[in-house]
């Protein structure tokens, strides 16, 4: 009888070991308590929201947080030491100067989306028919060119028709290429330098008038940053962003494929 029940109570803590076991092991996929930080270009912001939601779908118990301004200064951020995971640009000079700084691994760093550069004004609104025409114009937007990647292919387009120097009386200098759009889409400027996806988000506000040419392709870099704390969970948001899950939001939001 003794020994029945010691192999009944052995078998009884042998189970509890178990379950115990099971409790403190974590389930596949899941990243309980685990934190990220996301930093991208101002121009990324509605489509990077939207990635990362689904990106924590995946990752049950994840929390990314995401971080968005002109490009310039979140590198400056990151060069300041602030705490960022996964890094993306909207140019290639910017994330150029974070692979030199040694905040990003430069052996993560891929092309993932594609922009256009669009001349918008207010929703009906004086149109040009011409870039030259814009000497007409009482004031035009464009993003900082020291410190927006938007403002420099502003520049070289407008540089590249013989017009960066004529029209600098005019120019209205944005911080961000979203501040560009919202002095457009309120009519403060006449006309404005912005993405294309940028004027997609405010089409009943502004209206596209041309496509802007004569400057750098607008190519959007992303690499897994180093001052995080989560470059696992870093390289897995690059990954992701490239997938064709990725990809489709992406698209959905005015990119195309790089």
């Amino acid at each position: 009888m003794s020994q029945n029940l010691n192999s009944r109570v052995a078998r009884v803590l042998c189970a509890a070991v178990l379950a115990l076991g099971t409790l403190l092991t974590p389930t596949p996929g899941k990243t309980a308590g685990a934190e990220m930080t996301i930093s991208g270009a101002a121009s990324l912001t509605d489509a990077f929201t939207e990635l990362k939601t689904a990106f924590e779908k995946k990752h049950p118990g994840l929390t990314a947080h995401v971080n968005f301004a002109a490009s310039n200064p979140l590198l400056k951020q990151m060069q300041e030491g602030a705490p960022v995971d996964v890094f993306a640009s909207a140019d290639q000079a910017t994330m150029d100067k974070a692979v030199d700084s040694k905040v990003v691994d430069s052996a993560t760093r891929k092309n993932f989306a594609l922009n256009d550069l669009v001349l918008i004004v207010p929703a009906g609104g004086k149109k040009p028919a011409k870039l030259a025409d814009l000497k007409s114009f009482g004031r035009v937007a464009v993003g900082n060119p020291e410190s927006v990647p938007a403002g420099r292919y502003a520049r070289e387009a407008l540089s590249a028709a013989k017009l960066w120097d004529d029209l600098q009386p005019k120019l209205i200098l944005g911080a961000s290429v979203r501040q560009v759009l919202d002095y457009v889409s309120r009519g403060e400027v006449d006309a404005g330098f912005v993405y294309a996806t940028d004027a997609k988000k405010q089409a009943g506000k502004v209206d596209v008038v041309m496509k802007a040419e004569g400057h750098t392709p607008v190519l959007y870099p992303i690499a897994v940053a180093l001052t995080g704390k989560n470059p696992k969970m870093g390289q897995a948001f690059l990954d992701y962003a490239l997938s064709s899950e990725g990809q489709a939001i992406l698209a959905k939001h005015g990119f195309a494929k790089p």
